[in-house]
């Protein structure tokens, strides 16, 4: 069994931290939080990590000033630095990238988008990339989030493309409806009762394809190529 990434995520509101954790964990990370600069630096003494989660705003610092501090120190300086914000202005983002920060969300922000952005950094760090997924004439690119249907762009939801994702990956397997809203929704437990539905249907609107398979009862599944070339 390979070794779990270890992500630390800096954040002085603890329902935060736990949302972090909770996400991440449930993503396949090992996950620590903390809930301010001098918290990290004493795990960071004794262990580093693969990717830390700064928020900018925390109580009695400035997360600026800690992202700082975590690229002169010679032991981070190469760590990738996601940093959070509610403040959206262009300069703010500007600056956090500046002063060194790999990526930069908004709050609020969809947790499967940020666990893509993880692991698009961690495969940067590790110098890889994630390999394009192509079904027949869908062609789906994971490192920049693009999706082509018979050589055209097509636009999707974040919601609509892990869902596209999360079928295409597995060609023939059958996920079930509580699997997919899992994937699509983490914790959230005020999803409606035919979110998945609803964005099915879009994605076939969209992909004008029969290669999602309704399996009454169960859930749907992606066609195999062979399947769909029938």
């Amino acid at each position: 069994m390979s070794e779990k990434y270890v992500i630390y995520a800096v954040d002085d509101e603890e329902s935060i931290r736990e949302l972090y954790r909770y996400a991440l964990e449930s993503a396949g990370f090992e996950v620590s939080t903390f809930d301010g600069g001098d918290a990290l630096f004493a795990r960071l003494s004794a262990r580093l990590p693969d990717l830390i989660l700064l928020d900018i705003m925390l109580d009695g610092s400035d997360g600026y000033e800690l992202l700082d501090d975590i690229r002169k120190n010679p032991e981070t300086r190469e760590t990738p630095v996601i940093m959070v914000s509610a403040k959206g202005a262009e300069i703010d983002k500007v600056k956090g990238l500046d002063l060194g920060a790999d990526d930069y969300l908004v709050k609020p922000f969809d947790l499967d988008e940020l666990s893509a952005r993880i692991r698009a950094l961690l495969r940067r760090s590790a110098g890889r990339s994630e390999p394009t997924i192509e079904r027949g004439e869908l062609v789906i690119k994971p490192e920049t989030r693009e999706v082509f249907f018979r050589g055209e762009p097509v636009l999707l939801s974040s919601k609509e493309y892990a869902l596209l994702v999360a079928l295409a990956d597995r060609p023939g397997v059958v996920l079930s409806r509580g699997q997919l809203e899992e994937k699509l929704y983490n914790w959230d437990s005020t999803v409606g009762s035919n979110a998945i539905e609803v964005h099915v249907h879009h994605l076939r609107k969209k992909l004008s394809d029969g290669a999602i398979k309704t399996v009454r009862g169960v859930g749907y599944r992606f066609l195999k190529e062979k399947e769909a070339g029938k």
